[in-house]
């Protein structure tokens, strides 16, 4: 992989990864399109990097973050069945969904339906009653069906915070509340993921591998920070539904390109 292919998919990463879009799809398509090959290193390359992204969470809401022990003890309520499933699938994910665009483009098709008739569902309610609900207020069977539908995202094109915002909206809460929570669940999410792909890889890798992958990490980091407080100001007075619309517009894209052997 070259280093204009670093900094490319890099990008890609740091753009897709707080949308509800998949960054993974969009990496796996980009790379293709590239022409790079998969391999052990391009997969655990596509999984730390997403970890450059997730610090700009961290950086952005640190402070937010320690203010509170109930945010703290609501992330690792909300990360346990991400941890199992990721812990007990973990060679199937690597070895046989990532890097399968049949895969990506069903998911990334079906969630963009998903997004779409959920949307118009949540216009029935009244707005008031929805932004009540509080972070705070979650129960533990609230929190674990909010991580629950976050293991939904093993599945490359499924989208880690889509799957989230969604399942957090179906409870209630506020379309920006549930937003930022979908950045903070990614810091542990993405952490331990990261260093468990690098615990179970066993990669040897050289200098220049080294060198894309913190080349990587700083690029997916400094375009995040911009793409959060764009997305958060975004959805402040628009819905998801053109990232639903986008997402089935690429997934069609997708098998039609596989059908014609294009990708």
């Amino acid at each position: 992989m070259s280093f204009i292919h670093t900094i490319i998919i890099s990008i890609v990463e740091g753009l897709t990864e707080f949308l509800p879009i998949s960054s993974t799809a969009h990496m796996d398509i980009v790379r293709g399109l590239l022409s790079v090959p998969s391999s052990e290193f391009i997969k655990s390359f596509e999984i730390i990097i997403q970890l450059g992204a997730i610090l700009a969470v961290a950086v952005i809401y640190s402070k937010k973050v320690f203010s509170s022990w109930l945010y703290i003890r609501n992330l690792i309520i909300a990360f346990i069945p991400t941890g199992i499933i990721g812990f007990i699938l973990y060679k199937i994910i690597k070895s046989y969904l990532l890097g399968n665009i049949l895969v990506e483009a069903i998911a990334l098709l079906l969630g963009g339906v998903i997004i779409i008739l959920f949307e118009n569902h949540q216009k029935k309610f009244n707005k008031d009653n929805i932004e009540k609900v509080k972070l705070e207020d979650l129960t533990v069977k609230q929190l674990l069906t909010i991580g629950t539908a976050q293991t939904l995202a093993v599945i490359p094109g499924v989208s880690r915070s889509g799957a989230v915002i969604i399942s957090g909206r179906a409870l209630g809460l506020g379309r920006e509340l549930i937003t930022e929570f979908s950045f903070l669940l990614a810091v542990p999410t993405m952490l331990l993921a990261t260093l468990y792909d690098i615990y179970k890889s066993h990669l040897s890798m050289s200098g220049s591998q080294w060198g894309s992958i913190f080349t990587g990490f700083v690029i997916s980091f400094i375009v995040a920070l911009v793409v959060i407080k764009w997305f958060l100001g975004y959805i402040k007075k628009h819905t998801f539904k053109i990232f639903g619309w986008y997402r089935i517009i690429l997934g069609v894209i997708l098998l039609i390109a596989l059908f014609f052997k294009v990708l």
